[in-house]
């Protein structure tokens, strides 16, 4: 009885904290000077509207945000009643500051504060190029210069390019409801200046079940679009609607709103628009869409001026073009080793993808054509599809061609020093590096060939910057920190990616046999919940740097907010550049 009443005030204790009043944006939310956002108050009881009082710096509401709220008397999910709200849609605050907003419904109180920031007279930067390395984690930079340029006694024997740039940040993660993350919100934040809800982009998560009518803040893609006459390009080697790409210029409190985000992506326009999920630009009638109406997007593009490329042939046939969209997969693009090298995956049926380096040069000889400058933000997104499934060379392999795209652009900024660089990852994995596998080392089980004293011995005989062989006798001992039920093998997995664990029939994930019988292959006992088909992320700082005009405001610890009020200068977005 003790047990059941103790559990009984644990319960109602709990119940009372997750029904309190919510306001926004909220509490140290950082908001751009005209920026249009959506404000909302949710009451955790049926109010009444002449019981609501709403002031901002002891003032009446409407005096500063300009117009009246949306009383709703009874907000409900599944026929239960969760309370009142109000709502102001596309409302800006002018003048920079700080900002006191106090509500109160009866005994029902809230306060919050704002600040509200401007911006420079005028840009420092004429293009941006943001680089976003999905899950790029410090292990995967180690790995890939070891395996890409090699080291001799101790030294590296070379820098990738992200080594050079000179301005450096340690970026926080954590999202606005858990501490740790996904792409969705961690990409949004950087995009929108507001700290977001797990797997939301470009909203507040707010208590309706509705995915799409949660309150807006204004995207970087729309900002653009709004202050200025800059060009826009987005880049990725996953689904162009997925998490990263789609954070440029979407809302929704589902990520998976992929039909909805490539309507988004269409009323934006980005000038470039390069990736894979064809799937969802599909009508439902074609073979292997992904719809479930019959819009036909891909004729909407083509009817709004884009040529079209689906291979890498065509991808060069379109470089003149004014607008160009790029879908080479009808998910997500194959990952580099496979595409390039094994020829695994799905690439007997995608056999001419582009790779990044290919779409970023082509969509930076499309955007420079722009008088005003552009914004491009290209992503690898298969660092993280990699590693989530514990592949952690393929992910490496990832990284090389990441940073190789890195050099495309420090090209391109040789001749154009007005273009500010930067260059980051959205969260981190558990990925940590402890030495070599060394097959040299007596022994039949192959947990006694891992961290010995030893050096590589990856090899680049043609000098492509890859190592020509992944299954070394001296390679990387590299595992992840966080995973399911697997059969650890100690090796790279050259059949096709790794695929740890399958589901049972209790809907359990349990460690996938056909790697039991590998030579030397141990069970590894996970330790996330048998849900878990993958390794999660972590919530380690990532890193970020940064080279070019407006670089010097990356220094210490910043949130991913910070990381947008940055960009904000650089770009001058606080001031209307268009006539």
């Amino acid at each position: 009885m003790r047990k059941f009443f103790a559990a009984l005030v644990v319960s109602t204790i709990l119940a009372g904290t997750g029904h309190a009043a919510s306001i926004y944006p909220i509490d140290r939310a950082t908001i751009l000077a005209g920026s249009p956002f959506d404000f909302k108050v949710e009451f955790s009881n049926v109010v009444k509207p002449e019981d609501v009082k709403i002031t901002i710096n002891g003032q009446d509401y409407k005096s500063v945000l300009g117009k009246d709220a949306q009383f709703v008397a009874e907000e409900k999910s599944k026929d239960k009643i969760l309370g009142s709200s109000v709502i102001l849609r596309g409302v800006t605050i002018a003048n920079a500051g700080d900002y006191k907003i106090e509500i109160a419904a009866g005994a029902e109180t809230k306060k919050v504060t704002w600040n509200v920031y401007g911006t420079a007279d005028k840009p420092a930067a004429k293009n941006v190029i943001f680089f976003l390395g999905d899950g790029l984690s410090v292990a995967h930079r180690t790995a890939a210069r070891i395996m890409s340029k090699g080291m001799t006694e101790g030294k590296a024997n070379g820098r990738l390019n992200m080594d050079s740039l000179d301005r450096m940040a340690f970026i926080g993660t954590s999202a606005a409801d858990s501490v740790t993350t996904d792409s969705a919100n961690t990409m949004s934040a950087y995009m929108t200046g507001h700290k977001g809800a797990v797997n939301s982009l470009g909203v507040y998560a707010d208590r309706t079940p509705d995915t799409l009518d949660d309150p807006k803040v204004e995207t970087l893609g729309e900002a653009l679009r709004r202050q200025t006459n800059k060009a826009i390009g987005i880049v990725a080697t996953s689904e162009i609607q997925d998490a990263t790409p789609a954070a440029i210029v979407s809302h929704t409190r589902r990520r998976d709103d992929k039909a909805e985000i490539t309507g988004m992506l269409l009323d934006v326009k980005p000038e470039v628009v390069l990736g894979g999920g064809s799937a969802y630009f599909l009508p439902q009638a074609t073979n292997g869409s992904k719809r479930k109406d019959d819009k036909d997007y891909i004729k909407l593009f083509q009817d709004a001026g884009y040529k079209l490329a689906t291979d890498k042939t065509e991808l060069a046939s379109a470089a003149g073009s004014d607008k160009v969209l790029g879908l080479f997969h009808t998910g997500n693009m194959d990952v580099t080793w496979d595409r390039e090298f094994s020829k695994k995956g799905s690439v007997d049926k995608f056999p001419n993808q582009p790779g990044l380096v290919e779409m970023t040069k082509a969509a930076l000889d499309n955007l420079s054509k722009s008088p005003n400058g552009f914004f491009l933000m290209v992503e690898a997104s298969n660092i993280d599809k990699m590693t989530h499934p514990l592949d952690n060379e393929r992910a490496v392999v990832d990284t090389i061609e990441f940073d190789q795209a890195i050099g495309v652009a420090q090209d391109f900024i040789a001749k154009n020093p007005d273009t500010l660089l930067v260059v980051t990852g959205d969260h981190t994995h558990g990925i940590t590096i402890v030495g070599t596998v060394d097959d040299t080392v007596e022994g039949t089980e192959m947990r006694e060939k891992v961290g010995g004293r030893s050096f590589t011995n990856y090899t680049d005989e043609n000098k492509d910057g890859y190592p020509d062989k992944l299954d070394v006798t001296k390679r990387l001992a590299m595992f992840v920190s966080n995973y399911p039920d697997h059969y650890e093998t100690f090796r790279p997995k050259l059949d096709g990616p790794f695929t740890p664990a399958l589901q049972n029939d209790k809907k359990e994930y349990v460690a996938n046999e056909a790697y039991k019988d590998v030579p030397g292959a141990v069970f590894v006992q996970g330790n996330l919940p048998k849900g878990a088909a993958t390794g999660a992320h972590t919530v380690d700082d990532v890193v970020l740097q940064a080279t070019g005009p407006g670089s010097e405001g990356f220094k210490g610890y910043m949130e991913q907010s910070d990381v947008y009020k940055v960009l904000a200068d650089a770009l001058a977005l606080g001031v209307k550049q268009t006539n």
